[in-house]
């Protein structure tokens, strides 16, 4: 059996994930713009099953519908949530080597990390965190907006329409996945924090007093979705704001992290938001957000809200990171990188390999290819050397490696290898299907 041991650093995944194509550095022939990432042909594969992993799990039920809203909105919004006068990091600067902290993050009594000069630093100031642009042809005040720093305003915002559209009752979701924008100041650890991201968030509407079991039901399901995912539960762990720690909104807040090899960190929170968005939209607004209840005699209230929010990118993150393996570590001849990534969200499913170049074996192994295509995202790898050719798959996360071989030609069969135990299976070709399906 092959000794195997996990991720020791990010720098390691770093690297494969350039190496084979999932994530790139932006701008990079430019020198790159931090906290900004590019997905690669794998990484954009990954990241929409992930998506759509999430959107089925949250959509495919009677009580929970999507929506899609705008990046840009009525600045208005942003002061009704709060995020203008309150969304900001406490920010001091290195008077000697201007290098720049989070005063949450530093200790001020200390000589700079960085250059080890003391009683360096500047006095500690707020720093927004939403970054501005213009609206309109005229550069003044009154054109200034905001990009999104997070998605649920776009759902709160469209509450009663959505109700009112769809004819939903309390209890009742609004499911979206949507790019978020935050001028961070201290990005890092790769794609874990980030200046662009993506968020998959749901905000589900409850009648008041109802929200400390409905909420209790989301942690269950949503810690079931990532172990679905295929994350290992020992590298899982609940993280509960204490009452020290609750955003000023929240009645019950807690996070699902994950121990990556930076340490722990979230991949998702779960709030009990109260009625604070939709009463504060209300007030901004001078719009009616209350929610009419026939069932309890016509009662008029505004709902509360439990709120599921999990990174998209971190929730990538967590899945490369928990699926990479390195097999007999040393070993020249053994010695395997593998990303052991669950199958469902696998960026390629199937990897069809003629075992040489010979047209034979091309005309069968493209004939394999297209009609595996037509069910499963494949590919089709002819260069190098069969053993490579796994090699590469493996470290890309393909679950099955079908090679075409000569004996193919007489008993029109294939060999079949499983990416996580290397076992190989001969399969006739007209089962294949069935195969794979039962596999996949």
């Amino acid at each position: 059996m092959a000794s195997e041991s996990n991720l020791k650093s990010m720098a390691e995944l770093t690297a494969l994930c350039k190496r084979r194509g999932f994530i790139f550095q932006s701008s990079e022939i430019y020198g790159g713009i931090g906290g900004c990432w590019d997905y690669g042909p794998y990484g954009v594969e990954l990241k929409n099953n992930i998506k759509q992993s999430w959107w089925n799990d949250m959509t495919l039920r009677e009580d929970v519908v999507g929506l899609d809203s705008s990046i840009l909105m009525h600045p208005t919004v942003w002061k009704a949530s709060g995020h203008i006068d309150g969304f900001s990091d406490p920010l001091v600067d290195c008077k000697n080597c201007k290098e720049r902290y989070r005063a949450d993050n530093i200790d001020l009594g200390k000589p700079c990390p960085k250059c080890g000069s003391k009683d360096s630093f500047t006095d500690i100031r707020q720093f927004n965190l939403m970054f501005k642009t213009e609206l309109g042809a005229v550069e003044d005040s009154s054109s200034t907006i905001y990009l999104r720093p997070e998605t649920a305003q776009g759902i709160f915002v469209n509450f009663l329409n959505v109700q009112s559209t769809m004819r939903k009752k309390l209890p009742f979701g609004i499911a979206q996945i949507g790019k978020a924008f935050r001028n961070e100041i201290t990005p890092g650890h790769f794609i874990f924090r980030t200046r662009e991201f993506e968020q998959m968030e749901m905000q589900f509407f409850v009648k008041p007093g109802s929200q400390k079991e409905v909420m209790a039901q989301w942690k269950e399901i949503r810690w079931n979705w990532h172990l679905k995912n295929g994350l290992r539960e020992e590298k899982l762990r609940w993280a509960p704001h204490g009452p020290d720690s609750l955003a000023h909104y929240a009645d019950d807040a807690t996070d699902i992290e994950y121990e990556f090899p930076i340490g722990w960190g979230e991949i998702e929170g779960i709030h009990s938001r109260t009625d604070f968005d939709l009463s504060a939209h209300e007030k901004f607004s001078g719009k009616s957000l209350s929610y009419i209840d026939q069932a309890d005699g016509n009662k008029k209230y505004i709902p509360y809200v439990i709120e599921t929010s999990v990174g998209c990118d971190r929730t990538l993150l967590a899945v490369l990171s928990d699926a990479y393996r390195l097999e007999n570590a040393g070993d020249k001849e053994k010695e395997r990188t593998v990303m052991k990534i669950d199958a469902k969200l696998a960026p390629v499913k199937v990897a069809v390999m003629p075992l040489s170049k010979k047209s034979q074996l091309e005309e069968i192994a493209r004939k394999i290819f297209k009609n595996v295509g037509s069910a499963y995202k494949a590919e089709y790898d002819v260069s190098g050397s069969i053993g490579k050719r796994y090699r590469r798959q493996d470290e890309v996360g393909t679950p099955f490696c079908v090679t075409v071989d000569f004996d193919t030609l007489e008993d029109q069969a294939v060999t079949i290898r499983d990416r996580d135990s290397m076992a190989q299976e001969r399969v006739n070709i007209d089962q294949m299907e069935n195969y794979l399906k039962d596999k996949l």
